[in-house]
This record gives structure tokens, sequence and C-alpha cells, in this order.
């Protein structure tokens, strides 16, 4: 009874950390797959000379067609944590933002933002603005 109790309490301290770093690593991976998702649209646009017309449809904002639609980028669709998305795509700019999925350990945790100009930022307190603490991935 006692080595259940002690396994029971190891179990209790040990779960939530786990559950931290799981978040964290896929986070890690969501940032990669924005940075991808960036490396796609620099080539999308050395091929016209504008970064309009990346996403589904040949539109400018939505999912993008010149990449997956979902981080993990390696894994099935049913197993995404995040959904990639152009916000914004003109001829000289573009915003790239990977969203947390609902109903994964993901949700809750913030959007990431990558823009052409190099800018990186993680909503981390989910307000839907970037605070100025936020202009970072490793805030």
């Amino acid at each position: 009874m006692i080595v259940v109790a002690i396994v029971s309490i190891i179990a209790a301290i040990a779960y939530p950390s786990y559950q931290s770093v799981m978040v964290s690593s896929y986070r890690s991976t969501g940032q990669a797959d924005l940075m991808a998702l960036a490396s796609a649209m620099e080539r999308h646009h050395s091929g016209g000379f504008s970064y309009q017309g990346a996403a589904t449809g040949s539109a400018d904002t939505g999912a993008p067609a010149i990449f997956a639609t979902h981080s993990p980028a390696s894994e099935p669709l049913a197993k995404r944590r995040y959904n990639l998305t152009i916000d914004s795509a003109d001829g000289q700019s573009f915003t790239i933002r990977a969203t947390p999925v609902a109903g994964t350990p993901q949700a809750g945790n913030g959007n990431l933002f990558y823009f052409s100009d190099g800018r990186k930022a993680w909503d981390e307190n989910n307000s839907g603005n970037i605070d100025a603490n936020e202009w970072c991935w490793s805030c």
C-alpha cells in the first residue's frame, strides 16, 4: 500500500512536468514549421516577385497552398497541434501565423507569428494583441 501511495505521489508530480515539456516541444516544432513556411513564401516570391497568391485558390490570405496547412508538418493532419495561415501578403511583405488547435494541449498557448522582415512574436497570454514583451519566441 505504501508503494502504491509513493508511486501515486510521484506520478502526480511528474505528469504536469511532462505535459509542460510536451507543450514546449510542440511549440518549438510549430516555430520550425513557421520558418519553413516563411522559406516557402520566399521561394514563391522569387518566382513572381510578389508574395500574393500563395494561399489556397491563389488567394493572398488563408491556408497556404505552397506548404502544409498544419504543424507538425511531418505528421498526418489528424495529429496537428497548430494550424498555419497566411494573415497578409502583398508584393513586398507577408505575415504568417500558427494557431493552436482546440482540444490539444497547445490550446490556449498563444499564437505564433512570423513577419517577412524577420520579426517573431508569441502572443503568450493569448490576449489577441502582441505586447511589448512578446516580440520573441522564447521570452
